[in-house]
């Protein structure tokens, strides 16, 4: 089958790969244009664009899929099917309706919930223990398409959005792998989406902005969702710092939100409006990784101190 491969970030490229490996004839690769990052906003290729010119694919970057000149440059690929994982754009009807086999999208949760653009992190945030992947037929609205296949994992209560988007990938990469296999055979069927819908926007740095009149299992699993970007953020004397890790103790809180109650070699204990939350590893902006008891010693904090919403 002549397939074109839409996708962008780390996630997809296990995706691309394994149809490589396969044997799968990827006449194309489209994914976003090059985009200044860091501080240096250096210009900086996709992922999935640096795996495929390994390869010596053919990489297209339209500032536009919705251009003629973009839909005439596919339609002369001729793709019997599109493969679509965290490509970052809802394709258009002119491109759903291309290729014969229809156009398959590799989606990290469970459908319907999830839908959107960030569904590893918000699962993480919102204190979900299980989530998934789902393949899907595509259609013109957001993650809505009839499903084909499922996958579930259970969310381990260590992951961050690193980790456990890092076994999404790889189940995704092998469920896409199953999913084609099952539409040669004919021995897979679309099935509406039933169940209530759920939500993933696109992740923003207030975001992170971490609320300690919240609990502190809200806060750890900000902490847990929101890493390694944009990161759960709060500050100490205006000094921004990051959390990194934290855990969540037994005891309840014995202070107002945002007081340190308790320094220890390691970990610094902080009172929430649920419980005290301990902070294990942080991150001083513009400076190293620590422990949160090297954080208190390195600043002079005593019990008593407070942290602040912004």
């Amino acid at each position: 089958m002549r397939i074109i491969f839409f996708g962008t970030p780390d996630f997809a490229v296990p995706s691309l790969k394994s149809l490589l490996d396969a044997g799968e004839d990827i006449v194309a690769v489209v994914t976003q244009p090059d985009r200044n990052k860091g501080r240096g906003h250096r210009l900086t290729q996709p992922p999935v664009k640096e795996y495929a010119m390994t390869g010596g694919i053919t990489v297209l970057q339209p500032d536009s899929i919705r251009s003629a000149e973009f839909l005439d440059t596919i339609s002369r690929l001729k793709p019997d099917m599109i493969a679509v994982v965290a490509y970052g754009k809802i394709l258009p009807r002119a491109i759903l309706d291309l290729p014969p086999k229809g156009c398959i999208n590799v989606h990290a949760s469970i459908l319907p919930k999830y839908r959107g653009a960030a569904p590893i992190q918000w699962a993480i945030v919102r204190g979900e223990r299980t989530t998934g992947v789902t393949t899907m037929l595509m259609d013109e609205g957001l993650d809505t398409g009839d499903t084909l296949l499922m996958e579930t994992t259970e969310i381990l209560p260590e992951d961050s959005a690193l980790t456990l988007g890092t076994r999404l990938s790889a189940m995704g990469a092998r469920l896409l792998i199953e999913t084609m296999r099952r539409i040669r055979e004919g021995s897979v069927r679309p099935v509406p989406q039933s169940g209530e819908a759920s939500y993933a926007p696109i992740i923003q740095k207030d975001h992170g902005r971490i609320d300690w009149n919240v609990s502190a299992l809200d806060i750890h699993n900000l902490t847990r969702g929101m890493y390694p970007w944009p990161g759960a953020v709060c500050f100490f004397r205006n000094e921004k710092i990051t959390l990194i890790k934290t855990a969540i103790t037994d005891s309840a809180a014995k202070g107002e939100p945002g007081m340190v109650e308790l320094i220890l070699e390691n970990e610094l204990r902080v009172s929430t409006a649920g419980g005290t939350l301990s902070i294990v590893d942080l991150k001083p902006e513009g400076r190293r990784t620590m422990s949160g008891g090297a954080f208190a010693r390195g600043r002079h904090i005593r019990e008593g101190m407070r942290f602040e919403h912004k």
